[in-house]
């Protein structure tokens, strides 16, 4: 049977006396602080749009936003509408983080922004895919990958949005494989300061871990990435016909999506009322670490799951080699120069580039392009550049 928890009487009647009075605790960040890389009129506040909202507004009319649609969450090479992408993902950890954000009397449009643009830079194929990236990446230049890190590429380099400061450092702090009991903001005041924390983490990828939101905005988007994809991943296997939900254990936040997203969002909420702090009590974050490691378990390591793993960790060695030649060499007929640097050189975003796309590193042009592929793209991609190879790749369909 299902079990809902409920927000204490306590803490039900002071939130509605201090709305009534207007006496919570100001928390939310005060978007007058907003930073920007450049100043530009047009991206200051106003009455019709807020310095959050144009944020959104940028992330959501960025030209890879769409590319979320065709992007494993977890599970690749599945012929079923039901199954969750990335474009879905982002939505839910968006809706989740808005729900506490606005009993908390956080900034939305800033919770919203982190939320949707988080994991823009997410390669084809997952985790998988990130995996295998980072490590011809590594082998081949000594510098690593990560999803969090190359979406603020994504939307501060490669599509020069000029977002705010608090936005890119809620999105590369993100980090939804590290949970936390508790997530206290560390202030972050100028690019300097960012710009070299991004790039530590391109040298050590145990650096990622030190990575903390500047805002309780991105406090609370960091929770709701995981609280968003625990229950849903199970949903999603069963979906997949892989498990059901009596293969899972309960660990008191429930089993299925609906009771573990209620259950830890109200627990958030008890524990994070008025504090300079987002937080789970010890029990719900002892279930919440047993849950994702059960999922690790039965799902991610499942091999229904990897069952196409080694074929893709070739294809996208060959792929990696292809294009780094074709770059190295020129071949300005290669998909690298007609889809990738043409498409980012569109005169709009070359002029706000301060160094020229063309002058980047070409190993980091290859990442950038392999990194921007849809699970689609990149397969035919590779049946264009290698009709001939032994290598073939068949989906779980939808009458399998």
């Amino acid at each position: 049977m299902a079990y809902y928890e409920e927000l204490s009487k306590e803490l039900i009647e002071r939130m509605e006396r201090e709305q009534k009075d207007g006496s919570f605790t100001p928390v939310a960040f005060d978007e007058k602080n907003a930073l920007r890389r450049r100043a530009n009129p047009h991206d200051d506040a106003n009455v019709l749009r807020g310095a959050f909202a144009r944020d959104v507004d940028k992330i959501l009319n960025c030209p890879y936003y769409n590319r979320y649609s065709d992007k494993t969450q977890v599970f690749s090479l599945y012929k079923n509408d039901d199954i969750t992408h990335r474009s879905l993902h982002v939505q839910l950890v968006s809706r989740i983080a808005r729900t506490i954000g606005k009993v908390l009397h956080l900034h939305l449009d800033l919770i919203e922004a982190i939320s949707l643009g988080h994991d823009i830079g997410h390669t084809p194929f997952g985790h998988t895919g990130e995996r295998f990236l980072d490590k011809l990446y590594a082998e081949h230049t000594g510098r690593r990958f990560a999803h969090n890190i190359h979406s603020v590429r994504v939307l501060d380099v490669l599509f020069p949005l000029n977002l705010s400061l608090q936005t890119l450092n809620g999105i590369a702090a993100h980090n939804g494989e590290m949970e936390l009991d508790a997530y206290l903001p560390r202030p972050l005041n100028d690019f300097k300061t960012f710009d070299s924390e991004i790039e530590k983490c391109y040298i050590d990828n145990e650096y990622i871990k030190k990575l903390v939101p500047s805002t309780l905005e991105g406090c609370v988007m960091r929770i709701c990435d995981i609280i968003a994809y625990l229950g849903k991943d199970r949903h999603d296997a069963e979906t997949g016909k892989l498990l059901q939900t009596e293969d899972f254990s309960d660990y008191g936040i429930g089993k299925i999506n609906a009771e573990i997203v209620n259950n830890l969002m109200v627990n958030v909420i008890e524990h994070s009322y008025g504090k300079p702090y987002i937080k789970l009590d010890e029990a719900h974050f002892e279930a919440l670490q047993k849950g994702k490691r059960e999922n690790y378990a039965h799902i991610y390591g499942n091999e229904t799951v990897k069952h196409a793993d080694k074929t893709i960790e070739s294809m996208l060695a060959e792929l990696y080699e292809k294009l780094l030649s074709d770059l190295r060499e020129s071949r300005t007929s290669s998909p690298i120069f007609q889809h990738h640097i043409d498409y980012l050189n569109k005169p709009y975003y070359k002029a706000k580039r301060t160094i020229p796309y063309e002058e980047t590193e070409h190993n980091q042009t290859v990442v950038d392009y392999i990194a921007s592929m849809t699970d689609d793209y990149f397969l035919e991609l590779h049946k264009y550049l290698f009709p001939k190879s032994n290598h073939k790749i068949g989906y779980i369909g939808y009458f399998d």
